[in-house]
């Protein structure tokens, strides 16, 4: 099978996830064992995604940074399928980018991308290979190979695979770290 048609039917598999009891649920354990690990524990700058509906929702987890003086970074779109990392406070102004999501203005003086924690997204994850199926651009796997950091994802139950279905890029970076609904 194609990555396209895995994606477009784990697109749909977590639209069908995304209202239910189930994925809250799922949602806030793993934010609980993210939150409880040594790992997040010593992170201060932390970047991740202000997630869609269809995501885990990472707005808990941002007002758990928040509350404990933790740095947020979220990311910017930029051309060429390139990203940026912005920080990301109560106070900062988001715009929708061209894909309908909400990101932080365009400040160059702002730009980090050295982060302690880094939170992958995906729409498929293969724990025992280390690898995911994001959401088609590239726009992570080619941040990543340009700025390797200490990777993690949080994989709900839908995105959960022991080994990819999906064909394995060279390209496609590894992510160090799962946590998954036990």
């Amino acid at each position: 099978m194609t990555k396209t048609t895995i994606r477009s039917a784990q697109l749909k598999r977590l639209s069908d996830y995304a209202g239910t009891v189930d994925k809250k649920v799922a949602a806030a354990d793993l934010i609980r064992q993210l939150t409880t690990s040594t790992t997040f524990k010593a992170a201060q700058k932390i970047a991740l995604t202000f997630s869609q509906t269809i995501e885990l929702d990472t707005k808990p987890l941002i007002d758990i940074c928040w509350q404990l003086g933790k740095s947020v970074y979220i990311p910017r779109v930029m051309p060429k399928r390139q990203m940026v990392f912005l920080p990301y406070t109560p106070t900062t102004k988001l715009v929708k980018s061209k894909f309908g999501l909400l990101e932080p203005i365009y400040n160059q003086a702002l730009i980090n991308d050295k982060f302690d924690l880094f939170l992958v997204p995906g729409v498929a994850f293969s724990v025992t290979k280390h690898v995911r199926l994001g959401f088609g651009g590239g726009y992570y796997d080619r941040y990543l190979a340009a700025h390797p950091q200490n990777t993690v994802s949080l994989v709900l139950p839908p995105q959960y695979f022991t080994e990819p279905t999906w064909p394995v890029e060279a390209f496609d970076v590894k992510v160090q770290e799962f946590f998954t609904k036990g």
